[in-house]
């Protein structure tokens, strides 16, 4: 295997449908995190025609900022937000003699999710996501595939339950250079009609997003790295009023910069800041992401 994608392999399998509890928020259109903003370098830098292995990963994101931005998109200091969220992810990945040249991944994942704000302080768990992901190489530089998962309605209370089925797939790609690589997605989340006994039937507004890492190989063992996440929420409708709700759609774009340290073959960890520069109906974000990853 070409010594790029040995040393792929650990940081790969930070991959894929990469989203914190946050996301349940932001297919609400009132969301402090763009949908899977957690990733980092070579989160699809994947490998194909391997054995099958394991990986076990835990995501933590937290949000502090205490501004908002309004349907006219200025900022205002009123309206923030104050959140921890969690994932614990398990993935399996394989690929099949065949179907050569092409690699596979199976993931299950479980949110978690704290708020402090506006009055507000609880904890629970999310919806949990599955689904699949497949991937090909076109050379030895670059990966492209796609995944697509299914978000479940509820959480462990009604604060942290979206409260209808959705879906997020998207595209995925990844190119390697001898110094730098470059990786991302490209996506939607589309989520069915919320209905509640006695409430309003809803239909949350469709969530297009794209997550971009270009990153220095320092070292084997230290990669800086350059963020961008932008996300377009359309505005949810009330199919029992006949009628979008007032400032229901939203907008936001995030920079940031971050570090990813190799540890061995088995084992990374991966830290960013990002902050909001440009939003519309949305929380500001000014957050910090970790995740450590483990594959057996």
């Amino acid at each position: 295997m070409h010594p790029i994608q040995r040393s792929a392999w650990p940081r790969a399998m930070l991959h894929l449908a990469v989203m914190s509890v946050m996301t349940a928020c932001a297919i609400q259109a009132r969301a402090a995190d763009v949908t899977l903003g957690i990733i980092g370098p070579h989160e699809y830098d994947l490998p194909v025609d391997f054995k099958p292995f394991n990986v076990l990963v835990q995501y933590g994101d937290g949000n502090a900022a205490g501004s908002s931005y309004n349907s006219l998109g200025q900022r205002h200091a009123s309206g923030g937000s104050h959140t921890w969220s969690g994932m614990t992810k398990y993935v399996h990945f394989r690929s099949f003699d065949a179907i050569p040249h092409v690699g596979f991944a199976f993931e299950l994942i479980q949110t978690e999710s704290y708020s402090l704000a506006n009055g507000t302080d609880f904890g629970g768990l999310g919806p949990t996501i599955v689904g699949p992901a497949a991937w090909f190489k076109p050379n030895r530089h670059s990966t492209f595939g796609i995944q697509t998962f299914m978000q479940t309605p509820l959480g462990t209370r009604d604060a942290t339950s979206p409260n209808y089925w959705s879906n997020i797939s998207s595209f995925i790609f990844d190119y390697e250079w001898k110094h730098f690589s470059f990786d991302g997605d490209a996506g939607t989340v589309a989520g069915g009609e919320r209905h509640q006994k006695g409430q309003h039937r809803y239909s949350p507004g469709v969530v297009f997003y794209t997550n971009l890492r270009f990153s220095w190989k320092a070292s084997r063992l230290v990669e800086p790295f350059f963020a961008l996440d932008w996300q377009n929420v359309k505005g949810t409708y009330d199919r029992t009023a006949g009628q979008y709700l007032d400032d229901s759609n939203s907008r936001e774009v995030t920079l940031g910069l971050g570090v990813m340290f190799n540890i061995s073959r088995h084992l990374s960890f991966t830290s960013r800041y990002s902050h909001s520069v440009d939003g519309r109906n949305v929380p500001e974000s000014n957050a910090y992401y970790v995740k450590f990853v483990y594959l057996w």
